[in-house]
């Protein structure tokens, strides 16, 4: 002990503190009047007594020993606003107040909260922190930091404090004042003590200690005042502060006056009920032998059906003595209320062994007897025996009742009068308060009473709920309980109202009840009533000993005083400890033993098995020494303890040695808490945005129709069938902090927000860019591929092409085959590669004029400015516009022949003559020479005179002209014999009377021939999407396609022009020419594509010469199904998915030996999880390779073409996960193309290692050879022969079949380590299969076999077919029934999945699956053929399209979200069973339905069983529903649009159209008036999407079916406005949306919203109507 500090007092050592904590309080006044402290909050002020403790308290350390009701926490409140009001600022110090319960931690901290200032919390085992939603327990040391940060003062248990000191959450050194409530506590190893011996007396800088207690001597009583003052010293000494009371006891007798005692006698019980008692012995004899004989008939002793038969056994005696208590205590109608009691609370089985539920029933059985063995004793009528007039003297002489009983009524008696009674009865059992509760309700003499009553909140079947607890307390306080019968849970600290009467039922047994219970009684005039049994010496002498122990209490603690009496210094054995530096978190001996269970809770378990140590003793020479076992998952599983003379202390010091290592191993953190087992990367890198996803082996999940929630649409992702089939986030599994963040908002600048989108499609392709361009003068290079076209009509030729580059292409890429897709025919094409060629300054000329001749020609224009624009118009290749870049340089030029490859220069040629002869042209300038100067003077009637020169008219069919006036290039359909220039106008003839005219106005043109015949042209179109079959057959076929512009309209009317001769300029090019070049876009695409692709490749493979993948396989792992393409990524994700997960896998058991499954599970979680792998895509630039838009033909655009439509800047990864599948895909396409070794590379270029190193393997297989098999070599020879495989190493297929509650049988093995890699390799093995098995079903039916393939049923149903379950290896009675239970239901049960899914397989038999996978898999040396080869058999026959079927609740949801329509679920629990209730609202009908079952998994299945079976009889099942057709706008999923026009709905009730005037207002006043609620909608949000939403919504809540929209599109070759103010609008096209929407049992409304610009906000505008019209009907209302 250090001595004692000097601080003003010398001689007192508890003072030494305060001078030190205080800021330069020597000259500070110190109160000595009431008026210096008032609380106006509770209008009282401190009264002298307070006042005299407080300046004590203030000078030393000091234990205040008032009377209950004294105001000691008001006094505890004064000094924590002095000590808190002296602190500097700079400082950071806690005031901590402790009190020993939940209810009296909230009591004070309300207390302190009103009366003071001061920022203050209070803490208990309930506590939930809003920072991450977990209980105080399970706090970090973030957490803790927060929170001491945040609080002056902070209430909590002492048991928390302890815990946050130990784990060195809390300094010690920060704490300034220590409120110690109920101290008398402060003893042995209760917290209190613990705080003070491990912390106080250790610190460097102590706290002061203010204690409260109304009993510092808490033993049962005292011989001698000697004995007091021990007890007194021995709570000064612990606590470090001198016991202090006041000496004037008479302003305290005047604020609580003290109960008057009163002793109330009852006279001995004369009825003994003997034979009664024999009666009962003899059942619970007969009982118990009943019970030892059921669990004798069990097959094999496993430990925890003999814990459950202890257990039953236990259970049994207590409600036999509670029985017999009650018959002594309070007579045989007591007994028999308690034998109801305990009835209903009988042990119930579920889920469990046939014997086991017969053993439950045995107890109650048992009570029943004795309910009727009572009940026979008892007189007929005894329901009634307590009405009015009753005799009890009579009911006491048969002993119906106790006389003790008796005189607690007449005690009842005695409190009526005048003023209601408040009345407190302490009793010491639970079942005494519930049955005299249950009895005094039913005495019509006491009917003036309200009682209730009030127990302890602990784990006893009797204990009340803390909720309960807080509901009496308030109605005993509010008056509304006048009677309450209670524990000793009210003794202390509970605040109750001063009651005027306190009754001991039974006596006190210690000093401190005494006490407590007499200061319930606080009223002036009250009085404490102890019940005595007449002529009971026993019970006289321990009330003796009560009142000579309180008077030698009081006497001691005055004899007190402050200013000279010193502590004696408090010793104590220095207990063995450890400690760590870094933190300074320790654990002790004492404790150390509570931290290895929490250790063990924290390992891998399920129902069947809990992970706890085991404990052996050795006796050495007189010494004990104790070998404790961990369970299989622990990082190691024994360690021998030092010797200690005690086998408790062994026990703890083993504890203590286990902590050290388990430390020392990294099991434990380093403020000695489990790891957490979540990976400490997530949780500064994690992100709050991704979906969840669960946690685990979630692929087994994937098939749980619990994760569709009812009422939410199931398209999140548009796929060929219209519902979300692809559910690939099934398989990613996510940490658990990312799982529970997920409801937060997240931040502004979030990744994947709309703040911080990653651009995609943005790597400029290498391939493409050239030097060439800036050298006009020299030669180039070119390297050559030569494109040709065959049309699948014979007929239909185009002309080839030849694609000249700077750079050389990769084979896969320079050497193609592909189709395009035209209205009726396909085309051919073909890439290759034909050399390199050399082009001279002259040439690259002309190729460049060629190129910006056609291609702005065609999909561009040639002329730019206008007359109404500031810029004058000009010929567009006379202009500096700037039309080639270096990153974008290649020609397209037409060939003359292929064989031999002959570029066409001819045609070529032409293009620059006609751009020559453009800029000559006097059309646009009368500085240059006029057209008549260049025409011929020709009249020859079979000729045509073009601009450039004359031809015969029977040459003019198919000639490629360009119109001068216009820059436009048409094709010459035919002449038109009747048709010249002064023929009528063909369009306004009022404003142009002839086509002479037209171009005079419009174009200032005086024709020179203006009679000659005029010329039908074709006009050139925009070019169209051809990459996609959309009349076919393919895989994207059906698939709404968002861009419209990439869509082949067959209905669309050819478009032709009537143009005079003279205003077109001949090109000598073949029209085949023309046709190919509208076949150029989409090629283009592609090849550019590929060559993205390659460009991607080179940078994941570089040089390595052992991996090649297709350029087209890296080109599908990079193309969302957004893209509209006959390719996605989805199946590359889905197995790239599966690898990524299987290489964690492998990677994290070889590396981690020593980690168990759950540890393994987290660390895999985050690896593999969307944030994670969204990341590495970012570092890697993957955002930038993705091609996630629709090819648009219309935004295409060729060197030298000047681009008039760019992609829209909106084309941003809309989420993390598109970047996450992306980075899944690649390695999926990897894995394909090269095998496992190319993906492995490709997840090290990402960022992933996986060292699957064969050493590692070889070390895994030796530690598992390690165990024992040869006891069990005939059970793995036989596994093995069911198999078809012999194991190498016999222990891993006996570690695979070992299930963890075989560690009772001191195994140190379990397969749980094996499941975790088992799971992974079957994933990957089943995908892959099903991937080349499937090739031509789409991603989304891919996901649904492997969910219906890898499930835990699955393998579980897998394992009882092959008759696998034999053999696994478990201790565990539950698991052998639920087995049985299963098997028996596989051997009657059909194989078809739903089936299936109305039983629950037990877990453990899917596990060992998995883990036999596992096993094979290492000895095998990581041969996944090998293990396929093994399970491709034994998992046989796998699930196939035409045989999966989806679980019902899963096609019912597609059904109606198909339909429009809205389910809703209710599910409640009654008994063992769940009910679930499905109700659909139709059009004319609701069909409601039940299903009962186990779980709500399995209650929702049946039910949806019979819903779809009633649908289906009305004709609407999934097997007839069509495309779904709806809307794909977030928030508006289920919003069907209809491209048809509808046929006329009639409504179900004569109502008039929504869109007509409505006279008659019946209907709306009907509605209002009735009893359903009308729905309330704040106010309509008008941005884009919004209403419809808001509509969606509505009629989800009200089950109404999704509202149906029908568009209509008008054209205009004027601009139309719409909208005003900044949402104005100029279009050429208006939309007009009509909305029908059908109210169930109501009608249907119709009616059209205004003209939009956009088919969305045309919906738009019918849904906001519609919310109106609802409105207007009184179905809704708005504001």
């Amino acid at each position: 002990m250090q001595s004692s500090e000097s601080s003003g007092y010398p001689t007192n050592r508890t003072k030494r503190k305060f001078g030190t904590m205080m800021n330069d309080t020597s000259n500070r006044h110190q109160p000595t009047t009431s008026e210096a402290y008032s609380f106006p909050q509770i209008n009282r002020t401190p009264r002298e007594y307070q006042l005299d403790v407080f300046n004590v308290a203030m000078r030393r350390n000091t234990i205040a020993h008032l009377d209950t009701g004294a105001g000691k926490t008001m006094i505890a409140v004064m000094i924590i606003k002095e000590v808190a009001l002296s602190l500097r600022k700079s400082q950071k110090k806690l005031i901590i107040f402790l009190a020993p319960t939940r209810n009296l931690v909230e009591q004070q901290f309300n207390v302190v909260k009103e009366n003071t200032d001061l920022v203050v919390d209070f803490y208990h085992g309930s506590k939930v922190t809003k920072i991450n939603g977990k209980k105080v327990d399970e706090w970090d040391v973030a957490v803790w930091e927060h929170e001491t940060n945040k609080n002056q003062v902070m209430v909590m248990t002492p048991q928390i404090l302890l815990d946050a000191l130990r784990n060195a959450f809390i300094n010690f050194e920060m704490i300034c004042l220590l409120v110690v409530d109920e101290c008398h506590h402060a003893s042995g190893s209760h917290p209190y003590a613990s705080i003070m011996k491990e912390f106080y007396f250790k610190s460097v800088n102590k706290p002061k200690v203010f204690g409260m207690t109304a009993s510092p001597v808490t033993k049962k009583g005292v011989s001698s005042d000697g004995d007091c003052e021990a007890q007194l010293a021995a709570l000064e000494s612990i606590l470090d502060s001198l016991v202090y009371t006041i000496q004037n006891r008479r302003e305290l007798e005047n604020v609580t006056p003290s109960a008057s005692l009163k002793y109330s006698f009852y006279q001995p019980n004369k009825v003994d009920h003997v034979d009664l008692k024999v009666k009962l012995k003899s059942s619970l004899l007969q009982y118990e032998l009943q019970l030892l004989e059921l669990q004798m008939l069990l097959q094999k002793k496993y430990k925890d059906s003999d814990e459950k038969h202890d257990i039953l056994r236990k259970r049994l005696a207590n409600d036999h003595s509670k029985i017999i208590y009650c018959i002594d205590e309070l007579g045989l109608l007591c007994a028999y209320e308690a034998v109801k009691i305990c009835i209903a609370n009988a042990p119930k089985a579920t889920e469990e062994c046939e014997i086991f539920k017969d053993s439950c029933s045995k107890c109650l059985y048992f009570l029943k007897d004795s309910l009727s063995i009572i009940e026979n004793s008892l007189p007929k009528g005894h329901e009634n025996i307590f009405d009015a007039g009753c005799d009890f003297k009579k009911m006491v002489e048969a002993g119906y009742i106790s006389p003790k009983l008796y005189q607690l009524f007449k005690l009842f008696q005695s409190l009526g009068g005048a003023t209601k009674a408040s009345c407190i009865i302490f009793v010491e059992r639970i079942i005494t308060a519930k049955v005299l509760d249950m009895i005094s309700k039913r005495v019509v003499d006491l009917s003036n009473f309200r009682v209730s009553y009030l127990t302890s909140n602990g784990t006893s079947v009797d204990a009340m709920s803390t909720k309960m607890q807080k509901e009496t307390l308030a109605s005993f306080r509010s008056g509304k309980v006048d009677l309450l019968f209670a524990t000793d849970v009210v003794e202390e600290g509970i605040d109750v109202p001063k009651c005027s009467t306190v009754i001991r039922f039974d006596i006190p047994k210690t000093v401190r009840s005494n006490v407590q219970s007499r200061g319930r009684a606080r009223q002036s005039g009250s009085r404490f009533f102890v019940m005595l049994e007449r002529g009971n010496e026993k019970q006289r002498d321990h009330m003796c000993d009560m009142i000579r122990s309180e008077h030698s209490m009081n006497a001691n603690a005055k004899k007190r005083d402050p200013d000279t009496c010193v502590v004696e210094p408090f010793c104590f054995k220095e207990t063995a400890s450890y400690h760590v530096k870094t933190t300074g978190a320790s654990v002790t001996a004492d404790c150390s033993v509570s931290l290895i269970h929490r250790y063990c809770a924290k390992l891998p378990a399920d129902k069947f098995c809990t992970p706890r140590p085991n404990f052996q003793f050795l006796l050495v020479g007189d010494s004990y020494q104790c070998v404790m076992t961990l369970p299989p998952g622990a990082v190691f599983q024994k360690i021998t303890g030092p010797l200690c003379k005690s086998s408790s202390g062994s026990k703890r010091l083993v504890c203590l040695e286990a902590c050290k290592k388990l430390h020392q191993m990294g099991a434990l953190t380093d403020h000695l808490l489990p790891t957490s087992e979540e990976p400490a990367e997530s949780k500064s890198s994690k992100s709050t945005t991704e979906s969840p996803s669960g946690v685990g082996r979630t692929n087994k999940s994937s098939n749980n129709e619990e994760s569709a929630k009812i009422n939410s649409s199931i398209s999140t992702k548009e796929s060929p069938s219209g519902v979300d089939r692809t559910n690939k986030s099934s398989n990613k599994e996510e940490p658990a902090e990312i799982k529970s963040s997920k409801s937060t908002k997240e931040s502004p600048s979030g990744a994947g927000t709309t703040k911080r989108k990653e651009l995609h499609g943005t790597i400029p392709i290498r391939a493409v860019s050239g030097t060439w361009g800036d050298k006009p003068d020299e030669g180039v290079d070119f390297y050559a591929y030569k494109i040709s076209f065959t049309c699948s009509v014979v007929d239909i030729t185009f002309s080839s092409f030849v694609l000249l580059l700077e750079s050389k292409l990769d084979d896969d890429v320079a050497n193609i085959e592909m189709e395009l897709y035209l209205v009726s025919k396909f085309v051919n094409c073909k890439v290759s590669s034909c050399g390199k060629l050399h082009f001279n300054a002259e040439q690259i000329a002309k190729g460049k004029c060629f190129q910006e001749l056609f291609f702005n020609g065609i999909f561009a224009k040639l002329y730019v400015g206008s007359k109404h624009s500031k810029e004058p118009r000009r010929f567009l290749l006379e202009t500096d516009k700037k039309l080639w870049t270096s990153s974008y340089m290649y020609f397209l030029l037409p060939l003359e022949s292929l064989d031999p490859f002959k570029i066409s220069w001819k045609e070529i040629d032409s293009c620059v003559s006609a751009v020559e002869f453009v800029k000559k042209s006097s059309v646009l300038g009368a500085e240059k020479p006029s057209v008549d100067l260049i025409m011929t003077d020709s009249e020859s009637t079979s000729m045509i005179h073009f601009a450039n020169r004359s031809v015969h008219k029977d040459d003019a069919t198919d000639m490629v002209v360009l119109s001068i006036h216009t820059g436009k290039i048409y094709s010459v359909v035919e002449v038109l014999q009747d048709e010249t220039a002064h023929s009528p106008f063909n369009g306004d003839t009022t404003k142009f009377p002839s086509f002479e005219n037209y171009f005079k106005q419009k174009y200032g043109i005086n024709l020179v021939y203006p009679g000659q015949n005029m010329l039908l042209l074709k006009q050139n179109h925009r070019a169209h999407n051809l990459l996609v079959d959309f009349n076919g057959e393919g895989i994207l076929h059906g698939k709404k396609i968002k861009a419209d512009s990439c869509k082949v309209k067959t209905d669309k009317q050819r478009c032709y022009a009537q143009l005079p001769p003279e205003l077109l300029v001949i090109i000598d090019a073949r029209i085949d020419v023309v046709k190919s070049l509208y076949l150029l876009p989409s090629l283009m695409h592609r090849l550019e594509s590929l060559m993205l692709a390659s460009q991607l490749r080179e940078e994941i493979t570089g040089h390595m010469t052992d991996i090649y993948i297709s350029s087209s396989l890296i080109l599908e792992a990079i193309t969302t199904l957004r893209c509209n393409e006959s390719f996605s990524m989805e199946r590359f994700e889905l197995l790239g998915d599966s690898v990524l997960k299987y290489a964690v896998t492998c990677d994290l058991y070889l590396r981690y030996p020593k980690k168990h499954e759950g540890n393994l599970s987290f660390e895999r979680s985050w690896q593999v999880c969307n944030s994670t792998l969204y990341n590495l895509g970012i570092s890697r630039r993957i955002q930038g390779y993705i091609r996630d838009i629709a090819f648009d033909p219309t935004r295409w655009t060729a060197p030298g073409q000047l681009p008039l439509r760019l992609y829209p800047c909106d084309h941003d990864v809309e989420t993390i996960e598109t970047i996450s599948d992306c980075v899944e895909a690649l390695v999926g396409a990897y894995l394909v193309g090269s095998g496992m070794t190319a993906a492995l590379h490709c997840m090290k270029w990402l960022g992933i290692s996986c060292e699957l190193n064969p050493s590692r393997v070889n070390e895994a297989i030796k530690s598992a050879s390690l165990h024992s098999y040869t006891p069990k070599l005939d059970v793995l020879q036989t596994v093995e022969s069911k198999l078809g495989y012999e194991f190498s190493a016999k222990g891993l297929l006996l570690e695979a079949i070992t299930h963890a509650s075989n560690q009772d049988q001191g195994v140190g093995y379990c397969y749980q380590r094996l499941e975790f890699l088992g799971d992974s390799v079957l994933d990957l093995l089943i995908t892959w299969y099903l991937f080349n098995e499937h090739s031509d079903i789409d991603p989304g039916e891919l996901t649904d076999l492997r969910s219906a393939s890898v499930n835990n049923e699955n393998f579980a149903y897998a394992a009882v077919r092959r008759n696998l379950h034999a053999y696994l290896q478990y201790h565990s009675d539950s698991l052998r029934t639920q087995i049985l239970e299963y098997v028996k239901f596989v051997a009657t049960s059909s194989t078809d999945t739903n089936s299936l899914q109305t039983k629950k397989s037990p877990k453990a038999l899917g596990d060992m699956v998995e883990s036999i996978a596992g096993a094979v898999l290492l000895d095998t040396k990581l041969s996944l053929d090998e293990v396929w080869r093994v399970f491709e058999r034994l998992l046989a026959p796998i699930v196939t399209p035409e045989k999966i079927e989806l679980p019902p609740l899963r096609e019912l949801l597609e059904l109606c979200d198909s339909k429009g329509y809205f389910i809703k679920d209710t599910c409640t629990s009654k008994g063992d069973n769940v009910t679930a209730e499905l109700r659909l609202q139709l059009e004319d009908v609701l069909l409601i339905v039940e299903g009962v079952g186990k779980s709500r998994k399995v209650a929702r299945g049946q039910a949806a069983l019979k819903l779809l079976s009633q649908l289906e009889k009305i004709g609407i099942s999934s097997k007839n529903q069509g495309q779904d057709n709806r809307d794909g706008e977030i928030g508006n999923k289920n919003i069907k649009e209809i491209d048809t026009t509808p046929s006329k709905i009639t409504p179900f009730d004569h109502q008039p159209a929504a869109n007509m005037p409505v006279s008659d207002e019946r209907l709306v006043e009907k509605e209002s008036d009735s009893k359903v609620e009308i729905p309330v909608l704040k106010s309509i949000d008008t941005k884009k999407g919004e209403p419809r939403t808001s509509l969606y919504e509505l009629c989800k809540k009200m089950q109404w079916p999704v509202p149906t929209f029908n568009s209509s599109e008008q054209k205009s070759k004027t601009p139309i406005e719409f909208g005003e103010g900044v949402d104005k609008k100029t279009a050429f096209n208006s939309f007009e949306s009509r909305i029908s929407l059908t109210i169930p049992n109501y009608g249907v409304i119709e009616l059209t919203g205004e003209p939009r610009a956009d088919k969305k906000s045309s919906f738009d505008s019918a849904a906001v109507l519609m919310l109106y019209e609802l409105q207007r009907r009184g179905k809704l209302k708005i504001g």
